[in-house]
Protein backbone atom coordinates (compact mmCIF):
# COMPACT_ATOMS: atom_id res chain seq x y z
CA UNK A 1 0.00 0.00 0.00
CA UNK A 2 1.32 3.02 -0.68
CA UNK A 3 2.13 6.10 1.33
CA UNK A 4 1.18 9.80 1.66
CA UNK A 5 4.80 11.95 1.44
CA UNK A 6 2.68 14.86 1.15
CA UNK A 7 -0.38 16.89 0.03
CA UNK A 8 -1.43 19.97 -1.13
CA UNK A 9 -4.80 21.44 -0.29
CA UNK A 10 -7.05 23.33 -2.66
CA UNK A 11 -10.17 25.36 -1.71
CA UNK A 12 -12.29 27.12 -3.98
CA UNK A 13 -15.68 28.59 -2.36
CA UNK A 14 -19.20 29.31 -3.17
CA UNK A 15 -20.46 32.21 -1.51
CA UNK A 16 -23.99 32.92 -0.95
CA UNK A 17 -25.35 36.33 0.00
CA UNK A 18 -28.64 37.53 0.69
CA UNK A 19 -29.63 41.23 -0.78
CA UNK A 20 -30.87 43.33 1.82
CA UNK A 21 -33.79 44.82 -0.59
CA UNK A 22 -37.61 44.95 0.32
CA UNK A 23 -38.88 42.54 -1.66
CA UNK A 24 -37.76 39.62 -2.98
CA UNK A 25 -36.67 38.41 -5.99
CA UNK A 26 -39.20 37.59 -8.54
CA UNK A 27 -41.95 38.72 -5.93
CA UNK A 28 -43.30 41.06 -4.71
CA UNK A 29 -43.88 39.78 -0.95
CA UNK A 30 -41.59 41.14 1.55
CA UNK A 31 -38.11 39.91 1.93
CA UNK A 32 -36.71 38.15 5.22
CA UNK A 33 -33.15 39.65 4.20
CA UNK A 34 -34.71 43.54 5.40
CA UNK A 35 -34.10 43.69 9.07
CA UNK A 36 -37.74 45.74 8.76
CA UNK A 37 -38.92 41.96 8.77
CA UNK A 38 -36.10 39.96 10.79
CA UNK A 39 -39.43 38.98 13.31
CA UNK A 40 -42.03 37.89 10.84
CA UNK A 41 -43.65 34.63 12.19
CA UNK A 42 -43.24 31.57 9.96
CA UNK A 43 -44.83 31.69 6.81
CA UNK A 44 -46.31 35.16 6.57
CA UNK A 45 -44.03 36.76 4.14
CA UNK A 46 -45.58 34.52 0.87
CA UNK A 47 -47.89 35.48 -2.13
CA UNK A 48 -48.69 33.32 -5.33
CA UNK A 49 -45.31 33.41 -6.97
CA UNK A 50 -43.38 32.45 -3.97
CA UNK A 51 -45.76 29.30 -3.68
CA UNK A 52 -45.65 28.77 -7.02
CA UNK A 53 -49.34 29.19 -7.74
CA UNK A 54 -50.69 28.37 -11.70
CA UNK A 55 -50.93 31.61 -13.66
CA UNK A 56 -48.82 33.53 -10.83
CA UNK A 57 -45.25 35.15 -12.87
CA UNK A 58 -42.19 36.75 -11.91
CA UNK A 59 -41.35 39.89 -12.13
CA UNK A 60 -38.10 41.00 -11.62
CA UNK A 61 -36.45 43.19 -8.72
CA UNK A 62 -34.28 46.31 -10.17
CA UNK A 63 -32.39 46.93 -6.97
CA UNK A 64 -31.11 43.31 -6.24
CA UNK A 65 -29.67 43.34 -9.98
CA UNK A 66 -28.18 46.73 -9.26
CA UNK A 67 -26.52 45.50 -5.66
CA UNK A 68 -25.58 42.01 -7.72
CA UNK A 69 -23.77 44.55 -9.85
CA UNK A 70 -22.13 46.87 -7.09
CA UNK A 71 -20.83 43.50 -5.36
CA UNK A 72 -19.74 42.14 -8.63
CA UNK A 73 -17.66 45.50 -9.61
CA UNK A 74 -16.38 45.32 -5.89
CA UNK A 75 -14.68 41.93 -7.06
CA UNK A 76 -13.68 42.93 -9.90
CA UNK A 77 -15.55 41.25 -12.04
CA UNK A 78 -16.56 42.28 -15.83
CA UNK A 79 -20.66 43.04 -15.70
CA UNK A 80 -22.69 41.07 -18.42
CA UNK A 81 -24.32 42.94 -21.23
CA UNK A 82 -26.85 40.47 -21.95
CA UNK A 83 -27.62 37.88 -19.09
CA UNK A 84 -30.38 35.25 -18.85
CA UNK A 85 -32.46 33.32 -16.01
CA UNK A 86 -32.81 29.62 -15.76
CA UNK A 87 -34.76 26.65 -14.07
CA UNK A 88 -32.54 24.72 -12.06
CA UNK A 89 -34.87 21.76 -11.38
CA UNK A 90 -34.85 19.63 -8.09
CA UNK A 91 -37.54 18.28 -5.57
CA UNK A 92 -36.99 19.80 -1.93
CA UNK A 93 -39.98 20.07 0.22
CA UNK A 94 -38.96 23.94 0.66
CA UNK A 95 -39.27 24.51 -2.53
CA UNK A 96 -43.21 24.59 -3.63
CA UNK A 97 -42.04 25.35 -7.68
CA UNK A 98 -39.98 22.49 -8.03
CA UNK A 99 -37.45 24.49 -9.47
CA UNK A 100 -35.01 27.66 -8.37
CA UNK A 101 -34.32 30.28 -10.90
CA UNK A 102 -31.21 30.85 -11.16
CA UNK A 103 -28.60 31.70 -13.97
CA UNK A 104 -26.34 29.30 -15.59
CA UNK A 105 -24.26 30.02 -18.53
CA UNK A 106 -24.78 33.50 -19.17
CA UNK A 107 -23.84 34.83 -14.94
CA UNK A 108 -24.59 38.72 -14.34
CA UNK A 109 -20.89 38.95 -13.42
CA UNK A 110 -17.60 37.37 -14.52
CA UNK A 111 -14.21 37.11 -14.51
CA UNK A 112 -13.03 38.87 -11.50
CA UNK A 113 -10.02 38.72 -9.03
CA UNK A 114 -10.02 40.33 -5.35
CA UNK A 115 -6.53 40.80 -2.98
CA UNK A 116 -7.30 39.29 0.03
CA UNK A 117 -6.18 41.12 2.96
CA UNK A 118 -5.16 39.69 6.87
CA UNK A 119 -7.88 40.46 8.96
CA UNK A 120 -5.37 40.55 11.72
CA UNK A 121 -3.00 43.50 9.55
CA UNK A 122 -5.22 44.62 7.02
CA UNK A 123 -2.32 47.40 6.54
CA UNK A 124 -0.02 44.63 6.21
CA UNK A 125 1.03 42.13 3.58
CA UNK A 126 -2.09 40.57 1.68
CA UNK A 127 -3.16 37.15 2.47
CA UNK A 128 -3.89 35.77 -0.80
CA UNK A 129 -5.35 37.13 -4.36
CA UNK A 130 -8.26 34.86 -5.48
CA UNK A 131 -9.64 34.43 -8.56
CA UNK A 132 -13.94 35.10 -8.93
CA UNK A 133 -15.42 32.63 -11.64
CA UNK A 134 -18.52 34.21 -11.64
CA UNK A 135 -21.29 36.01 -9.55
CA UNK A 136 -25.08 35.24 -10.52
CA UNK A 137 -27.83 36.20 -9.02
CA UNK A 138 -30.88 33.63 -7.90
CA UNK A 139 -33.46 32.88 -5.78
CA UNK A 140 -33.16 31.84 -1.95
CA UNK A 141 -34.75 28.66 -1.10
CA UNK A 142 -37.33 28.06 2.12
CA UNK A 143 -35.96 26.41 5.12
CA UNK A 144 -37.15 23.54 7.27
CA UNK A 145 -37.87 24.47 11.34
CA UNK A 146 -37.19 22.18 13.78
CA UNK A 147 -37.96 24.31 16.71
CA UNK A 148 -40.33 26.78 17.01
CA UNK A 149 -39.00 30.16 16.50
CA UNK A 150 -37.69 31.45 19.72
CA UNK A 151 -36.34 27.98 20.32
CA UNK A 152 -39.71 26.42 21.68
CA UNK A 153 -39.21 22.63 21.30
CA UNK A 154 -42.01 20.51 18.94
CA UNK A 155 -41.68 16.57 17.49
CA UNK A 156 -42.67 17.64 14.08
CA UNK A 157 -40.88 19.98 11.54
CA UNK A 158 -42.08 22.91 10.02
CA UNK A 159 -41.64 24.28 6.13
CA UNK A 160 -41.22 28.10 6.22
CA UNK A 161 -41.36 30.00 3.23
CA UNK A 162 -40.71 33.19 4.44
CA UNK A 163 -37.05 32.71 3.08
CA UNK A 164 -38.30 31.14 -0.52
CA UNK A 165 -37.50 34.11 -3.25
CA UNK A 166 -35.28 35.94 -1.25
CA UNK A 167 -32.52 37.55 -3.63
CA UNK A 168 -29.69 35.62 -3.46
CA UNK A 169 -26.25 36.39 -5.02
CA UNK A 170 -23.91 33.12 -5.33
CA UNK A 171 -19.94 34.02 -5.62
CA UNK A 172 -17.98 31.55 -7.24
CA UNK A 173 -14.61 31.88 -6.79
CA UNK A 174 -11.15 29.53 -8.83
CA UNK A 175 -9.73 27.05 -6.31
CA UNK A 176 -6.86 29.46 -5.41
CA UNK A 177 -7.18 29.25 -1.52
CA UNK A 178 -4.76 26.67 0.54
CA UNK A 179 -5.34 27.01 4.19
CA UNK A 180 -8.41 27.10 6.58
CA UNK A 181 -6.48 30.91 7.13
CA UNK A 182 -7.02 32.46 3.97
CA UNK A 183 -10.70 31.16 3.36
CA UNK A 184 -11.97 32.53 6.46
CA UNK A 185 -9.70 35.44 5.46
CA UNK A 186 -12.08 35.42 2.11
CA UNK A 187 -14.92 35.31 4.27
CA UNK A 188 -14.38 38.48 6.49
CA UNK A 189 -13.01 40.22 3.14
CA UNK A 190 -16.54 39.93 1.43
CA UNK A 191 -18.75 40.21 4.43
CA UNK A 192 -17.53 43.49 5.19
CA UNK A 193 -17.70 44.79 1.48
CA UNK A 194 -20.93 43.61 1.05
CA UNK A 195 -22.20 45.39 4.57
CA UNK A 196 -19.89 48.49 3.05
CA UNK A 197 -21.88 48.39 0.09
CA UNK A 198 -25.71 47.93 1.90
CA UNK A 199 -25.96 45.24 -0.71
CA UNK A 200 -26.94 42.83 2.27
CA UNK A 201 -26.81 43.26 6.15
CA UNK A 202 -24.62 40.29 5.34
CA UNK A 203 -25.70 38.63 9.84
CA UNK A 204 -24.45 35.43 10.03
CA UNK A 205 -26.30 34.20 12.38
CA UNK A 206 -29.19 35.05 10.67
CA UNK A 207 -27.47 32.92 7.26
CA UNK A 208 -27.53 36.12 5.06
CA UNK A 209 -24.43 35.03 4.40
CA UNK A 210 -23.36 31.20 3.88
CA UNK A 211 -20.11 29.53 3.27
CA UNK A 212 -19.43 26.55 0.94
CA UNK A 213 -16.38 24.95 0.51
CA UNK A 214 -15.08 22.84 -1.81
CA UNK A 215 -12.38 20.81 -0.90
CA UNK A 216 -9.87 18.19 -1.95
CA UNK A 217 -6.24 17.77 -2.48
CA UNK A 218 -2.88 16.57 -4.67
CA UNK A 219 -1.71 13.65 -2.77
CA UNK A 220 2.31 13.13 -3.47
CA UNK A 221 2.96 9.18 -3.13
CA UNK A 222 6.09 7.69 -1.98
CA UNK A 223 5.55 5.82 -5.38
CA UNK A 224 6.07 9.12 -7.42
CA UNK A 225 2.31 9.43 -8.17
CA UNK A 226 0.30 12.29 -7.72
CA UNK A 227 -3.10 11.96 -7.67
CA UNK A 228 -6.08 14.32 -7.00
CA UNK A 229 -8.78 13.59 -4.60
CA UNK A 230 -12.60 13.64 -5.13
CA UNK A 231 -14.23 17.00 -4.08
CA UNK A 232 -16.04 17.55 -0.79
CA UNK A 233 -18.30 20.21 -0.38
CA UNK A 234 -19.35 21.39 2.34
CA UNK A 235 -22.76 22.86 2.87
CA UNK A 236 -24.45 25.71 4.53
CA UNK A 237 -21.36 26.75 7.06
CA UNK A 238 -22.46 30.24 8.39
CA UNK A 239 -20.01 31.08 11.25
CA UNK A 240 -16.43 31.47 10.65
CA UNK A 241 -15.26 29.34 13.32
CA UNK A 242 -17.47 26.23 11.23
CA UNK A 243 -15.78 27.03 8.00
CA UNK A 244 -12.32 26.92 9.65
CA UNK A 245 -12.66 23.57 11.51
CA UNK A 246 -14.48 21.60 8.66
CA UNK A 247 -11.88 22.69 6.12
CA UNK A 248 -9.14 21.54 8.97
CA UNK A 249 -11.43 18.44 9.51
CA UNK A 250 -11.37 17.73 5.79
CA UNK A 251 -7.77 18.62 5.01
CA UNK A 252 -6.81 15.87 7.61
CA UNK A 253 -9.60 12.99 6.59
CA UNK A 254 -9.13 13.61 2.54
CA UNK A 255 -5.28 11.30 2.19
CA UNK A 256 -7.13 8.76 4.85
CA UNK A 257 -10.12 8.27 2.40
CA UNK A 258 -8.09 7.75 -0.75
CA UNK A 259 -6.25 5.13 0.97
CA UNK A 260 -9.27 3.58 2.20
CA UNK A 261 -11.33 3.56 -1.39
CA UNK A 262 -8.56 4.06 -3.68
CA UNK A 263 -11.30 7.63 -5.23
CA UNK A 264 -9.87 9.89 -7.48
CA UNK A 265 -11.09 13.29 -8.82
CA UNK A 266 -13.18 12.96 -12.10
CA UNK A 267 -16.76 12.90 -13.20
CA UNK A 268 -19.69 12.08 -10.72
CA UNK A 269 -16.97 11.71 -8.17
CA UNK A 270 -18.28 15.01 -5.93
CA UNK A 271 -19.91 14.38 -2.14
CA UNK A 272 -21.74 16.74 -0.31
CA UNK A 273 -20.89 16.94 3.90
CA UNK A 274 -22.33 18.73 6.47
CA UNK A 275 -20.26 19.99 9.38
CA UNK A 276 -21.27 18.98 13.14
CA UNK A 277 -20.21 21.61 15.17
CA UNK A 278 -20.94 20.14 18.53
CA UNK A 279 -18.65 17.26 17.51
CA UNK A 280 -16.53 18.99 15.30
CA UNK A 281 -16.85 16.32 12.20
CA UNK A 282 -18.08 16.26 9.05
CA UNK A 283 -21.07 14.08 8.38
CA UNK A 284 -21.71 12.70 4.81
CA UNK A 285 -24.88 13.83 2.93
CA UNK A 286 -24.98 12.80 -0.28
CA UNK A 287 -23.40 12.34 -3.58
CA UNK A 288 -23.57 15.79 -5.57
CA UNK A 289 -25.12 16.64 -8.69
CA UNK A 290 -23.36 17.33 -12.10
CA UNK A 291 -24.85 20.10 -13.37
CA UNK A 292 -26.48 18.19 -16.10
CA UNK A 293 -28.52 16.53 -13.50
CA UNK A 294 -30.61 19.88 -12.56
CA UNK A 295 -31.95 20.14 -16.33
CA UNK A 296 -31.14 23.53 -16.44
CA UNK A 297 -33.62 25.89 -19.31
CA UNK A 298 -34.28 29.13 -20.00
CA UNK A 299 -36.83 30.34 -17.86
CA UNK A 300 -40.17 31.26 -19.97
CA UNK A 301 -41.43 33.13 -17.99
CA UNK A 302 -38.91 35.56 -17.63
CA UNK A 303 -37.29 37.84 -21.07
CA UNK A 304 -32.99 38.03 -21.47
CA UNK A 305 -31.92 40.75 -18.98
CA UNK A 306 -29.98 43.79 -21.02
CA UNK A 307 -27.37 45.63 -19.26
CA UNK A 308 -26.53 48.74 -20.75
CA UNK A 309 -23.16 50.67 -20.85
CA UNK A 310 -24.94 53.89 -19.15
CA UNK A 311 -26.65 51.55 -16.64
CA UNK A 312 -23.44 50.17 -15.66
CA UNK A 313 -21.79 53.82 -15.74
CA UNK A 314 -24.58 54.97 -13.38
CA UNK A 315 -24.00 52.03 -10.56
CA UNK A 316 -20.26 53.05 -10.75
CA UNK A 317 -20.98 56.15 -9.90
CA UNK A 318 -22.56 55.10 -6.98
CA UNK A 319 -19.41 52.98 -6.30
CA UNK A 320 -17.90 54.02 -2.84
CA UNK A 321 -14.14 53.99 -1.44
CA UNK A 322 -14.18 50.58 0.00
CA UNK A 323 -13.38 49.96 3.82
CA UNK A 324 -9.82 48.04 3.21
CA UNK A 325 -9.26 51.61 1.19
CA UNK A 326 -10.61 53.73 3.93
CA UNK A 327 -8.70 51.96 6.55
CA UNK A 328 -5.52 52.32 5.02
CA UNK A 329 -6.09 55.80 4.91
CA UNK A 330 -7.34 56.58 7.97
CA UNK A 331 -3.73 54.83 9.08
CA UNK A 332 -1.38 57.17 6.96
CA UNK A 333 -3.56 60.23 7.26
CA UNK A 334 -4.71 60.27 10.95
CA UNK A 335 -2.04 58.17 12.24
CA UNK A 336 -4.81 55.51 13.68
CA UNK A 337 -4.04 52.52 15.17
CA UNK A 338 -5.07 49.32 13.40
CA UNK A 339 -7.86 48.58 15.66
CA UNK A 340 -9.43 52.20 16.07
CA UNK A 341 -9.42 52.39 12.18
CA UNK A 342 -11.11 48.72 11.60
CA UNK A 343 -13.92 50.12 14.26
CA UNK A 344 -14.96 53.45 12.09
CA UNK A 345 -14.70 51.69 8.55
CA UNK A 346 -16.84 48.15 10.29
CA UNK A 347 -19.85 50.36 9.57
CA UNK A 348 -20.54 52.39 6.77
CA UNK A 349 -22.91 55.00 8.54
CA UNK A 350 -20.00 55.39 11.45
CA UNK A 351 -17.37 55.84 8.60
CA UNK A 352 -19.27 58.39 6.48
CA UNK A 353 -20.28 60.38 9.83
CA UNK A 354 -16.47 60.12 10.81
CA UNK A 355 -16.01 61.72 7.61
CA UNK A 356 -18.60 64.60 7.57
CA UNK A 357 -17.17 65.27 10.78
CA UNK A 358 -13.42 65.61 10.04
CA UNK A 359 -14.90 67.74 6.51
CA UNK A 360 -15.88 70.16 9.35
CA UNK A 361 -12.93 71.24 10.62
CA UNK A 362 -11.25 73.99 9.37
CA UNK A 363 -6.88 73.69 9.56
CA UNK A 364 -4.22 75.05 6.93
CA UNK A 365 -1.41 72.31 8.52
CA UNK A 366 -1.51 68.54 7.72
CA UNK A 367 0.21 68.15 11.12
CA UNK A 368 -3.25 70.08 12.13
CA UNK A 369 -5.76 67.88 10.30
CA UNK A 370 -4.15 64.32 11.70
CA UNK A 371 -4.84 65.45 15.02
CA UNK A 372 -7.96 66.97 14.79
CA UNK A 373 -8.63 63.74 12.97
CA UNK A 374 -7.60 61.42 15.86
CA UNK A 375 -9.35 63.52 18.18
CA UNK A 376 -12.62 62.90 16.25
CA UNK A 377 -12.14 58.93 16.23
CA UNK A 378 -11.50 59.23 19.73
CA UNK A 379 -14.79 60.91 20.14
CA UNK A 380 -16.55 58.35 18.69
CA UNK A 381 -15.16 55.48 19.88
CA UNK A 382 -14.81 56.47 23.32
CA UNK A 383 -17.71 58.36 24.26
CA UNK A 384 -19.89 58.00 20.87
CA UNK A 385 -19.96 54.37 20.87
CA UNK A 386 -20.95 54.23 24.64
CA UNK A 387 -23.64 56.21 24.43
CA UNK A 388 -25.02 54.08 21.43
CA UNK A 389 -24.53 50.91 23.39
CA UNK A 390 -26.45 52.32 25.93
CA UNK A 391 -29.42 53.74 23.30
CA UNK A 392 -29.30 50.81 21.25
CA UNK A 393 -28.81 53.00 18.64
CA UNK A 394 -25.60 53.64 15.62
CA UNK A 395 -23.46 56.71 16.71
CA UNK A 396 -24.60 58.76 13.93
CA UNK A 397 -28.28 58.66 15.50
CA UNK A 398 -27.42 60.12 18.44
CA UNK A 399 -28.23 63.38 17.54
CA UNK A 400 -25.25 64.85 17.84
CA UNK A 401 -24.02 66.61 14.40
CA UNK A 402 -20.91 66.72 12.65
CA UNK A 403 -20.34 70.58 12.96
CA UNK A 404 -20.48 69.83 16.94
CA UNK A 405 -18.38 66.86 17.21
CA UNK A 406 -15.47 68.79 15.34
CA UNK A 407 -15.94 71.90 17.43
CA UNK A 408 -15.91 69.46 20.37
CA UNK A 409 -12.64 68.24 18.87
CA UNK A 410 -11.38 71.39 18.05
CA UNK A 411 -11.85 72.50 21.45
CA UNK A 412 -9.59 69.72 22.66
CA UNK A 413 -6.85 70.31 20.43
CA UNK A 414 -6.99 74.29 21.42
CA UNK A 415 -6.83 73.20 25.30
CA UNK A 416 -10.27 75.15 25.82
CA UNK A 417 -11.54 72.21 27.40
CA UNK A 418 -10.21 68.90 29.07
CA UNK A 419 -10.92 65.51 28.59
CA UNK A 420 -13.26 64.52 31.13
CA UNK A 421 -15.51 67.71 30.06
CA UNK A 422 -15.33 66.86 26.74
CA UNK A 423 -17.21 63.71 27.36
CA UNK A 424 -19.81 65.51 29.15
CA UNK A 425 -19.98 68.21 26.27
CA UNK A 426 -20.49 65.22 23.73
CA UNK A 427 -23.61 63.68 25.93
CA UNK A 428 -25.18 67.52 26.08
CA UNK A 429 -25.00 68.01 22.52
CA UNK A 430 -27.02 64.58 21.56
CA UNK A 431 -30.17 67.10 22.56
CA UNK A 432 -29.19 70.08 21.99
CA UNK A 433 -28.10 72.31 18.78
CA UNK A 434 -25.90 74.34 20.45
CA UNK A 435 -22.86 75.30 18.75
CA UNK A 436 -19.84 73.26 20.96
CA UNK A 437 -18.41 76.32 22.73
CA UNK A 438 -21.46 77.96 23.46
CA UNK A 439 -22.54 74.51 25.09
CA UNK A 440 -18.98 74.68 26.62
CA UNK A 441 -19.67 78.22 28.07
CA UNK A 442 -22.93 77.32 29.26
CA UNK A 443 -22.17 74.06 31.44
CA UNK A 444 -19.16 75.87 32.44
CA UNK A 445 -16.56 73.29 31.09
CA UNK A 446 -14.17 76.04 29.67
CA UNK A 447 -10.22 75.43 31.25
CA UNK A 448 -9.57 77.75 33.49
CA UNK A 449 -5.73 79.25 32.32
CA UNK A 450 -5.25 82.01 34.57
CA UNK A 451 -1.90 81.94 36.72
CA UNK A 452 -3.53 83.51 39.55
CA UNK A 453 -6.26 80.89 39.76
CA UNK A 454 -4.40 78.23 39.08
CA UNK A 455 -1.96 79.14 41.88
CA UNK A 456 -4.72 79.40 44.67
CA UNK A 457 -6.12 76.08 43.94
CA UNK A 458 -2.79 74.41 43.90
CA UNK A 459 -2.12 76.71 47.11
CA UNK A 460 -5.39 75.29 48.68
CA UNK A 461 -4.17 71.39 48.25
CA UNK A 462 -1.05 71.71 49.04
CA UNK A 463 -2.20 73.08 52.64
CA UNK A 464 -4.81 70.85 52.98
CA UNK A 465 -3.51 67.70 55.56
CA UNK A 466 -5.20 64.84 53.45
CA UNK A 467 -2.58 65.33 50.95
CA UNK A 468 0.16 65.77 53.58
CA UNK A 469 1.86 62.54 52.40
CA UNK A 470 1.28 63.32 48.54
CA UNK A 471 3.25 66.45 48.75
CA UNK A 472 5.93 64.86 50.58
CA UNK A 473 6.60 62.16 48.01
CA UNK A 474 6.29 64.99 45.47
CA UNK A 475 9.03 66.72 47.53
CA UNK A 476 11.40 64.03 47.47
CA UNK A 477 11.32 63.30 43.74
CA UNK A 478 8.08 60.41 43.46
CA UNK A 479 7.29 61.70 40.43
CA UNK A 480 3.44 59.07 40.23
CA UNK A 481 2.64 61.21 43.21
CA UNK A 482 1.91 64.03 41.18
CA UNK A 483 -1.23 62.98 39.90
CA UNK A 484 -3.00 62.70 42.93
CA UNK A 485 -2.40 65.99 43.55
CA UNK A 486 -3.61 67.03 40.29
CA UNK A 487 -6.98 65.35 40.88
CA UNK A 488 -7.54 67.05 44.02
CA UNK A 489 -7.15 70.41 42.07
CA UNK A 490 -9.02 69.40 38.84
CA UNK A 491 -12.18 68.41 41.67
CA UNK A 492 -11.72 71.63 43.52
CA UNK A 493 -12.35 73.50 39.90
CA UNK A 494 -14.65 71.41 39.08
CA UNK A 495 -12.66 70.22 35.90
CA UNK A 496 -12.07 73.66 34.42
CA UNK A 497 -8.14 73.99 34.98
CA UNK A 498 -5.57 73.34 32.54
CA UNK A 499 -4.30 70.27 34.06
CA UNK A 500 -1.05 71.12 32.00
CA UNK A 501 -0.88 74.07 34.08
CA UNK A 502 -1.16 72.35 37.32
CA UNK A 503 1.28 70.36 36.79
CA UNK A 504 3.59 73.16 35.84
CA UNK A 505 2.40 74.73 38.93
CA UNK A 506 2.93 72.24 41.73
CA UNK A 507 6.44 71.23 40.66
CA UNK A 508 6.94 74.53 40.67
CA UNK A 509 5.65 75.12 44.29
CA UNK A 510 7.19 71.82 45.70
CA UNK A 511 10.46 71.53 44.39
Amino acid sequence: MPHIESANLKIGMEIHVELATRRKMFAPSANLAHREYYEAAPNSLIDPVVLGLPGALPVMNKQAIEFSMLVGMALGCSIAETTRWDRKGYFYPDLPKGYQISQYDLPMCFDGSIDVPDPDDPAGELLCKVGIIRAHLEEDAGKLLHEWPGGKPIDYSIVDLNRAGVPLLEIVTAPDLHSAQEAVGLARFLRDVCRFLGASEANLERGQMRFEPNINAELHLDDGRLVTTPIVEIKNLNSFKALSGAIEYEFAHLGERYLKDGKTFGPGSKSTRGWDDVRGVTVAQREKEDAHEYRYFPDPDLPPLSITSEWQQDIRAQFPELPLERLRRYINEYALGIKEAQALVEDRAVSDFFEDCVGCTKSDSALDREALGKLIANLILQHGFRLAHERRVVVNELGISPPQLAGIAQLRQKGTIGASSGAKLFAHLCASNEDALDAAAALKLLQVSDDDQIESWCDSVIADSAYAQAVSDVQAGVEAATGRLIGAVMQRSHGQADARLVRTVLLKKLR
